[in-house]
């Protein structure tokens, strides 16, 4: 097809399709710059440059540096939780074969993807360093942690845990487990296996139906 072909379709864009193509290449080109410089030595205009449009378009679209990263975290976080429920829906939950499938998505962030473990540990540093960012930081985690939350509460209702284990701590703890192990990885590889993770979650899980209450039994007063 030719160029001139190609004008009419770009023509054809909505304004919130032509929105979204530009923010599309803002993080794209955001995720460049900061993998080769980290979040402090990133600057806007060089992240507004690599993307191909002014600083300002960079401003109307996040608002800073900050936002772009923040947006930056919350799509990878997406990624991965859509990456474990995949792993569910083709594997029961607690089977030998999920546990293996999210060993290996575990080694595979924190061997292949090995820019952002560290630019997550240097933004983290960055936001206890400036308390004013923490809500931000919040806010911006919300939504793959509701949708891990929901992955959770999905799993814990096939393996029939009990109802005093909620979902949201569950969460916490297992978003909590994946990252540490993730950074321990990228140290020690040896001590995080492949298959350390799956099991990890495994024991978790058994602990929970193991540290349930009792519904019934003789009084123990």
């Amino acid at each position: 097809m030719s160029a001139e072909q190609d004008e009419p379709v770009r023509q054809r864009l909505t304004r919130a399709e032509a929105k979204a193509r530009t923010r599309r290449l803002l993080l794209d080109a955001a995720a460049r710059v900061f993998a080769r410089k980290g979040f402090a030595g990133a600057s806007v205009e060089e992240i507004a440059e690599s993307a191909g449009f002014s600083i300002g378009a960079l401003y109307s679209n996040f608002g800073g540096k900050e936002a772009l990263f923040l947006e930056l975290m919350a799509e990878r976080g997406l990624g991965r939780v859509a990456e474990a429920a995949q792993t569910l829906d083709r594997h029961e939950a607690g089977t030998g074969e999920a546990a293996a499938e999210l060993g290996r998505l575990l080694v595979d962030v924190a061997d292949k993807d090995t820019d952002f473990a560290p630019l997550q540990a240097e933004f983290w540093l960055y936001a206890v360093r400036n308390p004013q960012v923490l809500d931000t930081m919040a806010a911006a985690l919300r939504e793959p942690r509701q949708a891990l939350e929901g992955l959770i509460d999905t799993w814990l209702a096939e393996q029939g845990a009990p109802a005093d284990a909620p979902a949201d701590a569950v969460a916490t703890v297992v978003a909590a487990l994946f990252q540490g192990l993730v950074r321990l990885r990228r140290v020690d590889p040896d001590s995080v296996p492949e298959e350390l993770f799956g099991q990890a979650l495994v024991w978790l899980f058994a602990g929970i139906h193991a540290g349930a209450a009792p519904t019934s039994g003789p009084d123990q007063n």
